[in-house]
């Protein structure tokens, strides 16, 4: 039997059991198959819904509806007018719309309901939708309901603690901070009348202070005794408790309610402000028609009487120190003054040092530069004069050519230090284990520093792994390392250890950084460094050493390449004991196994006649660079821009087995070319090449061979065969 109400819950228990045969619906399996159906989804549903059924909208809800009624007698089977009637003249005209077929859905609606035993102010958000018989004909109405009271009140609240907030931001007059708030409070809460009250020195009277919000209650301005409020009255204020007065004073005995009647008082709350235990002030609001005071009323009260009562707490300490503070003020104009003058006078000279130091900067960079260009230019110069001599012989012939190509070489190292000092090298990172690579860098010195020199090394138990351009790092080391000998005069202990898992300090202003990072650190208990030189010794050209003993590019090589790889170097130094380089490196987890790289290039064999475009907008290095590939088999055209080579891969004739470009050039540069032809032409090399380039720097060769200039014929021969393969 009515199978319909089987999972329907409490309310479908109490719908069963209901006596239905005298009641409008009569018995329930005489029920339309209309009212079973809209009552089994009523049911089911999760959110507050009541169906309403009939003209005299008899009333069946599901359980999430119950805590809507409150403590209201059970609503199943009473008319929903006799449900709701202390609130039907608000709501009844929505129920006769939607009886005349109309959906109605109203959002936030205010209501004084009785529930819980008292009347209380709610709000709703419902929709009232018809229901209908198979024929069409209106036969009831579905509420689906929720009620909204917390979020409206909150932001009510909210909005009006806001509005207060600026009304009495600029308030500096206690009276004006008490006035403002009272009228705000009477017009939000909808009240009558109102006035604010301040208590007289002798602290025996108070004086009704601003205009009544009404013209119904002048008579409240004006100067009362504190017993005219009555004994119950001053108790409680004084004990910092509001005072609530309803509209038949039956909260008063009765010669107090004759007091409160002789003022004009038929209805008040008055909210307390306690200073230090003592009444000061108090807040009266009336209201001559009765009305419903709510929790929220009650509580918003006493929070802005609070507010209220900070802020004058404000103003009144702000008025102690206004006097001192004007007193302070022409001091401080003088200081000020002076202030701003020695600023001045700093600022300027700040700036005069700044620029020398960049001078001297500059003229040393510069200077060291072409010093040690000067002598392998001299080098070259004095070899090519004995190579244009007549009849010179082979030996001396290939000895003065050997000159050259290592004197050339030194000059790529040379400039290699000082992109790495810039941070401008192009690294190639890569990760791979520490550990063994300084074991064979350890290995190495320890056979080249000799017998008086002894090498130690340390490392962690666990492999640790780093992300580093791995030629760049053994120079650094190298460097390091090399330091350390020259600094213990070519006897002592150097020491290299690798720490995993650290944190990469403080240095040079910047802030500290969690990492991982792994530490490389160089110790020798050599002579140490003077602390006046530390903040120099990674300068480029500054060296303590001897004339012809170093460039002093080798710390500024570390430096640089330290930065560029994400990481840093720091420096601890105590003369006559020794110092530590430590080289920070960002740490990676182990990748995952991969095949060796192959380290040797096998260089294209001759003949091949394989087809290369060079793109080069230097003529002189085009043309050599051309001529070089086509001395070593190859078929070579020349672009001298990347617009240019675009056009040439487009004609007709525009099929290559390779691209080499320069990377900056004018217009497009080699990067971008490269980008454009591995959308265009996946399948095509591209090798660049560069002595400097801000793009390569920052952002790697990203995925693209590379080779960074001076280069050899070799070296050029060596990466086509290997992209291009046998």
């Amino acid at each position: 039997m009515a199978k319909w109400l089987d999972s329907g819950g409490l309310m479908a228990e109490r719908i069963r059991n209901h006596d239905w045969a005298n009641s409008p619906l009569g018995p329930l399996e005489h029920w339309p198959e209309t009212l079973r159906a809209s009552v089994a989804l009523c049911l089911a549903s999760r959110f507050p819904q009541a169906v309403l059924w009939g003209p005299e909208l008899i009333t069946l809800h599901n359980d999430a509806f119950l805590p809507i009624l409150g403590q209201k007698p059970s609503a199943v089977g009473r008319p929903f007018s006799h449900v709701w009637q202390e609130a039907w003249s608000a709501i009844s005209a929505f129920a006769d719309q939607a009886m005349a077929g109309e959906a109605v859905f109203i959002e936030d609606f205010p209501l004084v309901i009785e529930r819980n035993g008292n009347p209380e102010r709610a709000y709703f958000t419902f929709c009232y939708s018809p229901i209908r018989s198979v024929d069409g004909s209106v036969v009831g109405m579905l509420d689906t309901v929720t009620e909204t009271t917390t979020n409206v009140v909150t932001n009510q609240r909210l909005a009006f603690l806001d509005d207060l907030g600026r009304a009495v931001a600029e308030a500096t007059d206690p009276d004006q901070i008490l006035g403002i708030t009272t009228r705000m409070l009477v017009e939000h809460l909808g009240l009558s009348s109102c006035a604010y009250a301040v208590m007289d020195a002798d602290e025996d009277g108070f004086t009704i202070c601003g205009d009544a919000v009404a013209q119904g209650s002048p008579h409240l301005v004006g100067q009362y005794r504190l017993a005219d409020f009555g004994r119950l009255a001053v108790s409680r204020l004084r004990s910092g408790l509001p005072l609530v007065v309803n509209d038949n004073l039956q909260e008063l005995a009765p010669e107090e309610a004759a007091t409160f009647q002789a003022i004009g008082i038929t209805a008040t709350i008055c909210m307390p402000l306690i200073k230090n235990g003592r009444l000061t002030a108090l807040m009266a609001i009336h209201d001559k028609v009765p009305r419903l005071w709510t929790t929220y009323d009650q509580a918003l009260i006493s929070e802005v009487t609070e507010r209220s009562w900070a802020h004058i707490q404000r103003v009144q300490a702000y008025a102690e120190v206004r006097e001192a503070m004007a007193a302070l003020e022409a001091l401080n104009a003088t200081l000020e003054h002076r202030v701003e003058e020695r600023t001045t006078q700093l600022l300027h000279t700040e700036a005069v040092l700044r620029q020398t130091q960049k001078l001297e900067a500059i003229g040393q960079l510069t200077g060291g530069v072409a010093h040690d260009f000067n002598n392998l230019l001299t080098i070259i110069r004095s070899s090519l004069h004995f190579l244009q001599r007549p009849n010179l012989d082979e030996t001396r012939r290939e000895r003065y050519i050997k000159a050259m190509t290592d004197t050339v070489d030194r000059g790529a190292k040379l400039t290699g230090q000082l992109l790495a000092f810039a941070r401008r090298q192009a690294l190639s990172p890569q990760v791979f284990e520490a550990g063994p690579r300084l074991q064979g860098m350890a290995d190495m010195l320890d056979t080249a520093t000799g017998a008086r020199i002894e090498v130690q090394l340390t490392l962690p138990e666990q492999p640790c792994h780093i992300r580093a351009d791995l030629s760049q790092l053994e120079t650094a080391v190298i460097n390091l390392m090399l330091n350390g000998r020259d600094a213990m005069a070519g006897a002592g202990t150097l020491r290299l250890r690798l720490m995993a898992n650290q944190r990469l300090p403080a240095l040079r202003g910047q802030p500290e950084q969690d990492g991982p990072f792994a530490a490389i650190s160089v110790t020798d208990d050599g002579m140490g460094i003077a602390p006046g030189l530390l903040d120099r010794i990674f300068d480029p050209f500054f060296t303590t050493k001897a004339p012809g003993e170093g460039t002093g590019l080798g710390l500024s090589q570390v430096f640089g390449f330290a930065k560029q790889s994400g990481g840093d170097v720091q420096v601890t130094s105590v003369e006559g004991q020794g110092t530590t380089f430590t080289l920070y490196l960002p740490q990676e987890a182990a990748p995952m196994a991969q095949a060796l790289a192959d380290d040797v290039i096998e260089p294209l064999q001759r003949g091949s006649k394989r087809r290369i475009l060079v793109v080069e907008d230097n003529p002189d290095l085009g043309t050599f660079t051309s001529q070089i590939l086509e001395d070593h088999g190859y078929r070579i055209s020349w672009a001298n821009s990347a617009e240019a080579a675009l056009t040439q891969l487009a004609s007709p004739d525009g099929q290559f087995d390779a691209v080499f470009s320069d990377v900056v050039m004018p217009g497009m540069g080699g990067l971008a070319l490269a980008r454009q032809l591995r959308l265009e032409r996946p399948q095509l090399p591209v090798i660049l090449t560069s002595g400097y380039s801000d793009a390569i720097a920052e952002g790697g060769h990203q995925g693209f061979a590379f080779l960074a200039k001076p280069y050899s014929a070799e070296q050029v021969c060596q990466l086509l065969g290997k992209v291009l393969g046998p």
